[in-house]
């Protein structure tokens, strides 16, 4: 019974993942754009910063109206292409970024869009 829940489990989780509440126009960043996120840093209109370093470093400064203050952690891709963030706190998520039109945004896992200043 285990073995069948387990299967089940497996089965099921590529096809939760895979279903990011995109819009008419997203388009999921390419391999090769994922691949080099390393050396990278996204700025939100928060002045929160999202910087991604060699070897899976990962770190998200907070801007002084939200505190302040770093979190650091490490990124992965996932097989869907959204980039997975593992904090040293325990805490846990995934994003999904596409471009719409000229904009580069964040989705996160409940449908919220964060769009990325442009440089």
């Amino acid at each position: 019974m285990t073995r069948f829940l387990i299967l089940a489990l497996l089965a099921a989780t590529p096809a939760i993942a895979a279903e990011w509440p995109t819009k008419p126009g997203d388009v999921p960043l390419s391999a090769e754009e994922l691949k080099a996120l390393a050396g990278q840093t996204f700025t939100f209109y928060d002045d929160g910063q999202a910087a991604f370093s060699a070897g899976g470093a990962y770190s998200y400064t907070y801007s002084a109206a939200n505190g302040g203050g770093t979190a650091f952690g490490t990124y992965s891709i996932a097989e869907d292409g959204s980039v997975c963030i593992a904090y040293r706190n325990g805490f846990s998520r995934c994003d999904l970024y596409v471009r719409s039109g000229e904009r580069l945004i964040l989705i996160d896992e409940k449908g919220d869009r964060y769009p990325v200043r442009p440089e």
